[in-house]
């Protein structure tokens, strides 16, 4: 039996938002050469990671996301503050947070994951946690420094108004990352 397309439900920060986060990132990006940088085009909030969607899954969830967008508000974000997975003392990931004044972005996930299992769509990953990858670690360290660095950062405000379902192809991007394709893209009432 064939696999799915592995895809995921996401928010794309706008370009002005991207760029002001490169102009940031850039002067520090070669100060760590054990840092694998995500690419700007790549920069996203990852609502649910679908690792295997159907043919006949995908037509049902574009259906779900439809009536998911017609009974979405806009809601305001920023991109701030720095973490890391599993933690900062072994971080394998280096990733941003958000602010999220009017807490638009957990109850948009909790439906994006809602309706690709109403689609009939496996949703995996643990509980929500807004983030936006920024650099993945070979080997687990402690990344104290570049939480310092990262909790300088407080990005401009943009209206979330959009959800895109993507596909992640594996080791087909630039430099052995993955390539993304949209999939579609539902913009809020």
């Amino acid at each position: 039996m064939p696999r799915g397309r592995r895809m995921f439900l996401a928010v794309t920060p706008p370009e002005e938002v991207l760029v002001d986060l490169e102009t940031f990132l850039e002067p520090r990006v070669d100060a760590d050469p054990d840092l694998r940088w995500a690419r700007p085009e790549q920069w996203h909030l990852t609502l649910a990671f679908l690792p295997s969607v159907s043919p006949l899954s995908l037509g049902r969830l574009a259906e779900r996301l439809d009536e998911l967008s017609l009974q979405t508000e806009p809601f305001d974000l920023r991109l701030t503050g720095g973490g890391a997975f599993p933690g900062t003392a072994d971080a394998r990931v280096l990733w941003l947070g958000v602010d999220d004044p009017l807490e638009g972005l957990d109850p948009l996930a909790r439906r994006c994951r809602s309706s690709a299992n109403a689609a009939g769509t496996q949703v995996e990953g643990g509980p929500f946690r807004a983030h936006l990858t920024l650099a993945r670690l070979g080997m687990a360290r402690d990344v104290r420094r570049w939480l310092q660095v990262l909790d300088t950062y407080a990005g401009p405000t943009w209206t979330v108004d959009t959800v895109s379902l993507v596909e992640s192809h594996l080791g087909q991007g630039p430099g052995g990352r993955p390539r993304y394709v949209e999939h579609g893209s539902f913009p809020f009432a």
